[in-house]
């Protein structure tokens, strides 16, 4: 009878320590530790994704900035190279322009001791001896030179005012055609500076030209014939 009582005790302690131990057990609180955590992992997940969109747009510009930098550095560097080009041509050109002028300078400076004299864009030798019209140009052109063309008002004042009132072979005459006045280089006669009833062609053998300033310092030119004797006058074009 004892033993049995024994026994029955002892299962009430089981019964009450099992009571006690699911009162112990609170779901409630489980649920709300479960809801923390996952909160607390929510919110770490948001910070995270904040800071990669973040280092994400950071990136975008800086690539931005990077590519605007290179693109700016290019189109300079293409302006600069395009600029050196054109000092280089320019360089190149005042070069060539230069050692021309250098020849230029040179030329006049052995035709001056020749005794030619510059004037506009020619050289031009005056005779001290005097022969006719056909040697006159023999000796032109072996100065490399030819008989004068006069082609405007400047350039007879000038030869007009050299000649100092004498009597020079001028490279104009009609010998081919009589009437037909050509320049030795063959072009024909456009504007003539003839002096008052010139030309005449006395005794129609008066076929080659001679200036002087007698009478007027423009209007001088007359006509003789070929086989007569003056100084002559040569011109060389000077090219600058």
């Amino acid at each position: 009878m004892l033993q049995r009582s024994t026994e029955e005790m002892e299962i009430v302690v089981d019964i009450y320590e099992s009571v006690d131990a699911v009162r112990g057990h609170d779901p409630d609180l489980e649920t709300q530790d479960t809801r923390k955590d996952l909160n607390t992992d929510h919110r770490g997940d948001t910070a995270w994704s904040r800071c990669y969109r973040v280092t994400a747009v950071c990136v975008v510009l800086l690539c931005v900035l990077l590519l605007t930098a290179v693109t700016v550095l290019w189109i300079r560097f293409n302006n600069l190279t395009t600029e050196n080009n054109q000092l280089q041509t320019s360089y190149n050109t005042l070069t060539i322009e230069r050692d021309q002028l250098q020849k230029v300078r040179e030329e006049l400076q052995k035709l001056s001791k020749q005794g030619f004299i510059y004037f506009s864009s020619s050289v031009y030798y005056i005779s001290t001896e005097e022969k006719s019209w056909t040697e006159s140009r023999k000796d032109c052109r072996e100065r490399g030179a030819d008989l004068v063309i006069i082609n405007n008002k400047e350039e007879q004042e000038f030869i007009s005012k050299i000649l100092s009132r004498t009597k020079a072979w001028i490279g104009l005459s009609d010998g081919d055609r009589e009437g037909e006045w050509k320049w030795v280089d063959g072009t024909p006669l456009n504007t003539g500076f003839w002096g008052q009833g010139e030309p005449n062609s006395y005794a129609g053998h008066e076929d080659c030209v001679v200036i002087h300033d007698h009478t007027d310092p423009v209007w001088n030119w007359s006509d003789y014939p070929c086989s007569r004797q003056f100084i002559w006058i040569c011109e060389k074009t000077v090219v600058i």
